[in-house]
Order: structure tokens, then sequence, then C-alpha cells
């Protein structure tokens, strides 16, 4: 019986060997790459470099002035990831534990959001209504325009809601709590699984944002997050294409979602298996 598991299992583990090269070898080309000359890169010629050039990455990083674009993604990163977390907890906790009316026109409104995808249309309606209440020069007009694309992390946080009896807020309302504080006190600490795996996602989507901060900011090139500084990272002196210098960037700009996937880790593995604690 033991053999039949084991011979069982193969094709499981081949797929899953499979998938996991498939989804690394990308990320294993992009590292190697940024230790090659722009030559070599060019070329193709080796899978490996031929001579580690590590001087790509402090290149790179005084080249892009890595300092201050991390700086604003980090602090559009940050500050959207924590407006998501308040306003899609709180708009979940609402309609889940409230009926009004147009409660339902409400959640079809948040679906509809995810399903039609309007992409760059809406890019000069967002930068007007900016120009007109005095942001469109400023990294809150990018900050406010993500978080109220928050539809995603709404239908997440909901569905942690259902597994949370509703008699605790019936037993906090007899101990004195009113409708705030049971949120705040009782709801929110049970949801920090649910916000953690939200968090993750959030912060790597305004991480890797390019379209937004790229239109807020041509004429405050200051004001540059990572990926736009990227982008430019690709054409060196002279107007020469230098890819290797991206690929260092790029590799750089990868850590801090990574030191992210390591903090969340944790409460992501619990809701990938289907575990809700407090």
């Amino acid at each position: 019986m033991a053999i039949k598991k084991v011979i069982a299992r193969v094709p499981v583990w081949l797929l899953l060997i499979v998938t996991a090269i498939l989804m690394l070898f990308p990320i294993v080309v992009a590292i190697l790459g940024s230790f090659k000359t722009n030559l070599e890169l060019t070329t193709g010629a080796t899978f490996f470099p031929q001579s580690w050039q590590f001087e790509n990455y402090l290149k790179a990083w005084n080249q892009a002035d890595f300092s201050s674009y991390t700086f604003n993604s980090l602090f559009v990163s940050i500050f959207v990831t924590i407006g998501t977390l308040l306003v899609s907890a709180m708009a979940a906790y609402a309609v889940d534990r409230v009926n009004f009316k147009g409660k339902k026109f409400f959640i079809f409104l948040q679906s509809f959001t995810l399903f039609i995808s309007i992409g760059a249309v809406v890019l000069r309606p967002q930068f007007d209504l900016m120009v007109s209440i005095g942001l469109h020069k400023s990294l809150w007009a990018v900050i406010i325009i993500l978080i109220s694309a928050h539809a995603t992390a709404f239908f997440m946080v909901i569905g942690f809601f259902r597994s949370i009896p509703k008699d605790l807020d019936e037993a906090a309302l007899i101990d004195g709590c009113n409708f705030y504080s049971i949120f705040w006190r009782i709801i929110l600490p049970l949801l920090r699984p649910a916000l953690a795996v939200v968090a993750l996602f959030t912060f790597r989507g305004a991480w890797n944002e390019y379209i937004l901060p790229l239109v807020f900011s041509l004429s405050r090139p200051d004001l540059q997050t990572l990926p736009v500084g990227l982008a430019n990272l690709r054409y060196g002196a002279g107007a020469a294409v230098e890819n290797q210098m991206m690929l260092a960037g790029a590799c750089i700009s990868i850590l801090p979602l990574l030191i992210v996937y390591i903090f969340a880790n944790r409460s992501f593995m619990q809701v990938t298996a289907g575990s809700v604690k407090g």
C-alpha cells in the first residue's frame, strides 16, 4: 500500500517541480544577467557570467538615485497598504453586520470593478480630479487612487467575516461595547491573518505600480518611484542600451517584497490552509 501511495504521488510531485522550475527560471536568468556585461547579456552566448560584474549593483544604485526612489516607493506602498486595510476592513464589517438600503447594489458595484478593467481610460479623469483638489504634483494623488481600488481586498476580508460568529458581537454588546468598539476590540484582532495576506498583495501591487507614478511625476522627477526609475536605467550615457543595469536595479527592488513576504508568510499559510486564528 505504501508503494502504491508513493507511485500515486509521483505525477503530483512532477507537476509541482515543473511548475516551480517554470516560475523560478526567469528570476534566475534575471539575477545572473545582472552580473553580466552588456555585451555578454545582449549576445546571450552563456548562461552563467564569464566574469561576475558586482559593480553593476553599485552603478545602478548611484545612477538611478535609488535612495530617493526607494523612499518614494516605500512612502506610497506603506500608506496605500494602511489605507486599503482600513477601508476594506471597515466596509466589509458594515456590509456583513449591518442591513441597510442599497447593500446589494454596493456589493454589485464592488464586484463590477473586479470583472471590468478600464485601465488607462480613467487616467485623464483621475488626473483632472487631482488637479481640481491640488494634488496632481504629489504622491498623495497616487495613494488616494490606489486605495480607491480596494474591491479585491474587500471581498477577501468579507469572506473571513463569515467565520466570525455574530454571537461575539452580541456578547460584546451585553458587556457595554458599541458598534465601533466591537470592530476595533473584537473583530479587528480576529482578522489579523486575513489582513496580513491583504497587506501582502496590496503592498506588492503598490510597489510594482508604474503608470500612475509615471503620470503624476512627469513634472516632478523627484517624485518618481522605483518602477519609473528602473525604466530610466535602461539607457545610459549616449542613449546606449544597458540592460544589465536595469536587471541589477530590478533585483534590488525585489528585496523589500521578499522582506514583506517573510513577515506575512505565516498568515499566508494559515489562509491558504483554510484556517483563521485569532
